[in-house]
């Protein structure tokens, strides 16, 4: 839940936001859940499929995105956040947009 106050905070209206989660696939990588994670969000802009989180049924009734819930969907994708929050308090945020013409 705290990713999700963070980014309530920053984006005020969640219409046409994609939120999902691609630990729910490979789990906790520790050093290496970055650089994933940055891989997946940049296949996601270039192929237009974004990854689900899967085994989500019930979420918290103050999640206000859209969720991608167990299967891929298709959506274009321009801009793209990789939020990362890590063991230890460490938190980075990486933007990724694809310009097309």
């Amino acid at each position: 839940m705290a990713e999700v106050h963070a980014l309530k905070k920053v984006f005020k209206h969640t219409q046409g936001i994609k939120m999902n989660s691609t630990k729910s696939m490979i789990g906790h990588c520790m050093g290496a859940a970055g650089g994933l994670e940055a891989i997946a969000t940049i296949k996601a802009i270039q192929t237009g499929w974004v990854h689900p989180t899967i085994n989500q049924f019930n979420p918290e009734p103050e999640i206000d995105f859209d969720t991608v819930a167990n299967r891929k969907q298709q959506h274009e994708i321009n801009v793209a956040i990789s939020n990362l929050f890590g063991i230890g308090g460490h938190n980075s945020v990486v933007a990724f947009s694809a310009f097309k013409p």
